[in-house]
């Protein structure tokens, strides 16, 4: 049985239901690419777009199908218009390099006045992707335990899913030491923590077990908790073979439910699945667990405070195919809540946007490289071309800036 069989894909035609919207969509679409740096072509020859010749290209493959898509919800139209093969990257276009653009001029596409519309047309996100203790449950299990072969064949040996820290000893747009990038970015939030021998380390999302596995031999005795019984199983093997078994102690258990007192708190970019209605719930018990003189280090990714306001309630792509319940906070609504619910604050960022860039480049090359072996896993094509888009329109995000990704270190304020 393939994924496809438990996923609700979108089919590869289209009824044109609603033909007035899928014109306009059509003409707000070929509106706004006429100022854009690339080429949009279509069967028969026809070519829009402000990038020349040696542009990147966008091929519509069946018009009316992709008309009828972003008419029917542009932001999440677009996306499953790719997974039904309705547009393609042209023959010599990589597919981040077509997305970076429009991702550049993403709060400018639509015109003003249509902007003023969107909430009447922008989807809400469905009340089954809350995440309260049953639904987060649900919600991470529909990503993280697809299969941890399928993770295992992109990722660097440590498994590390989240943005690696290359070092400066080449460019970032051609780094490719990736296991070594990915093990600095974990020492580097280890350090801003504090972890060293004898710390009690609480980590909350444990991955595949690779952080945890780092603070027990620099002898932490680490707590690290996790909602995917996939990872929960893995990470505990892995810490097994490593030795520390003595040491890190792996849990199926939400962040609500912790108890006792910790040295530190880390946890790698698993604010983006908590939800904007639970922030307040999820800094609170990191106060709550933090003990004096302690110290909380996250890493977290973000958006422009403006952008975030703008979206906060719309249902996206990312949403429906790929982290159910997710929401990227701005760094302006992490200092928010932190103030109005905690007495912890903001003491140390570092930056590594254009780092996560060139990981999911990465990610990519290899996901496409061993696209035979995952397929053999059950995987269909359908679900090629969504990871395809996922990965490329995420570095497209980091690349053009408008999304970011920091380590943040957190002190409680001075009494």
């Amino acid at each position: 049985m393939t994924v496809s069989a438990s996923i609700g894909w979108p089919a590869a035609t289209v009824r044109q239901r609603a033909p007035l919207r899928a014109g306009v969509a059509r003409v707000v679409f070929e509106h706004a690419v006429r100022r854009i740096p690339v080429r949009v072509t279509y069967p028969g020859g026809r070519v829009l777009g402000a990038g020349p010749p040696a542009s990147p290209e966008l091929e519509v493959v069946r018009p009316a199908a992709f008309s009828a898509r972003l008419g029917r919800d542009a932001k999440i139209g677009f996306g499953e218009a790719y997974m039904a093969g309705d547009w393609r990257a042209g023959p010599s276009t990589d597919l981040a390099d077509l997305l970076t653009p429009f991702a550049s001029q993403l709060t400018t596409l639509i015109p003003p006045a249509l902007q003023r519309l969107r909430v009447f047309v922008d989807r809400r996100v469905p009340h089954d992707q809350e995440n309260t203790l049953r639904g987060s449950r649900s919600n991470i299990a529909a990503h993280y335990d697809l299969s941890n072969d399928l993770f295992a064949a992109f990722l660097d040996p440590t498994m590390t899913y989240s943005s690696a820290w290359f070092d400066d000893s080449e460019p970032v747009e051609t780094a490719t030491r990736l296991e070594e990038a990915q093990l600095r970015k974990t020492d580097g939030i280890l350090d801003l923590a504090g972890v060293r021998s004898g710390t009690r380390l609480l980590e909350i999302g444990t991955g595949w077990g690779t952080l945890a596995i780092r603070a027990a031999q620099r002898g932490a005795r680490v707590t690290t908790i996790t909602l995917s019984h996939e990872q929960m199983r893995l990470a505990r093997e892995r810490v097994e073979a490593a030795g520390l078994s003595g040491l890190v102690e792996v849990r199926v258990q939400d962040y609500r439910e912790v108890s006792g007192e910790y040295d530190a708190i880390v946890s790698v970019e698993m604010i983006e699945a908590v939800g904007e209605a639970y922030w307040a719930a999820y800094f609170a018990a990191l106060d709550r667990l933090l003990a004096p003189g302690g110290r909380v280090a996250i890493q977290a990714i973000t958006m422009d405070h403006d952008r975030f306001l703008a979206t906060r309630r719309s249902f996206s792509w990312i949403q429906k195919y790929i982290f159910p319940g997710g929401i990227i906070p701005s760094l302006q609504a992490v200092d928010d809540t932190l103030a109005a619910h905690t007495t912890l604050r903001v003491t140390r960022h570092r930056e590594l946007g254009p780092h996560y860039a060139r990981t999911l480049r990465l990610w990519r090359e290899r996901f496409l490289d061993q696209w035979p072996r995952i397929h053999a896993q059950g995987f269909d094509e359908t679900f090629r071309r969504m990871w395809e888009f996922y990965l490329a329109y995420s570095e497209a995000g980091f690349r053009s800036g408008y999304l970011g990704v920091s380590q943040l270190q957190m002190t409680r304020e001075p009494a």
